[in-house]
This record gives structure tokens, sequence and C-alpha cells, in this order.
């Protein structure tokens, strides 16, 4: 049992599926961004307005690094832009979590916390730009990811059991 890193799209269900993924296997789970926001005793979106995006990315490399010589046997959720992390596949299995851009806003906007889960994302405040930034980042996440799960229109158990059985073929 190795590490799982899920990567994917801000709001397409990293962290609703690690929660899942606990309840059904001997996983322990972690977000790399509860990571930054307990080591900078901050919010996220604190944490960009008052130093910008490469401060935060400063903070993700560090994580990583950290990850890799220190955790073992965890499900790892991560921000949609930790992808970049050179030392991703030595930390673990890179799964992406796929959908299109319009169905991870309707996901969030169905959310009962919709409003709060929007605002604890910097990079959605503009959808225009967020698409665009979806469009850039896709065929990065594509290019990283050892196994792809298709989430679009599947509950966090579906996707769960999907991602268990394809995990298991590289034990």
């Amino acid at each position: 049992m190795k590490n799982i890193i899920l990567i994917g799209f801000m709001g397409v269900g990293k962290g609703s599926l690690a929660r899942e993924v606990i309840k059904h296997s001997d996983y322990m789970a972690i977000d790399t961004d509860d990571l930054i926001e307990s080591m900078e005793n901050r919010k996220i979106k604190t944490i960009f307005e008052d130093e910008g995006e490469a401060y935060f990315r400063s903070l993700e490399k560090k994580v990583a690094k950290w990850l890799e010589g220190s955790v073992k046997n965890t499900l790892i959720s991560t921000g949609g832009g930790f992808y970049k992390q050179k030392n991703l596949n030595k930390i673990g299995l890179v799964v992406l979590l796929d959908s299109p851009f319009d169905e991870i806003i309707k996901r969030i906007k169905k959310h009962p916390n919709a409003a709060k889960k929007l605002k604890k994302r910097p990079l959605l405040a503009d959808l225009q730009k967020a698409k665009a930034l979806y469009d850039e980042r896709r065929p990065e996440y594509l290019k990283r990811a050892d196994i792809v799960i298709d989430v679009t229109k599947k509950s966090a158990l579906e996707c769960s059991k999907e991602l268990l059985k394809k995990v298991k073929k590289y034990d």
C-alpha cells in the first residue's frame, strides 16, 4: 500500500472522495491545503491576498518535500495547482479526478455550502478566467496521472470503489 495523490481542478471532489475512500479502506487521509493553512495559521484565500500566488506555490513545494520523506500509506488530497510539484510521482500513485468544467461548477453550486466553497477558492472568483485555467491545466493533469477517474455524475461511493479497484492493480 503506497500513497495515493488525488489531483484535479479545484472543486472536482478530491476532499469528498478522500473522506469516502477512508471509510472503505485502511488509508489515512490528509489535504495539502489544510497542511498549508496549519503551517501558516491562516486561510488559503488570505495567503493569496496577502502574499500572492508565487508565495503559496512555494508553500506547496515545502509540503511536497515533507510528504515525500515523511508520509506513507496515505490518501493525499491536493489543491488544484499541486500537480506541478516535480516530485509528485516520488510521493505516490497519482490519480486524476476528471470532469468537464461546467460539471465541476454545477457540482459546487449544488453543494449545501456553495457560497462558502466558492469563497474559499480565490481562483474561481472569475468564471471566465477559471475556465481558461481549467483548459490550460487539464492536459497537464492527464500527463501527470497514473490513473484517471471520470467523476462526472457519479457519487463519491461509486468513485471510491473505482479508485480502490484501480489502485489495487498497482500494488
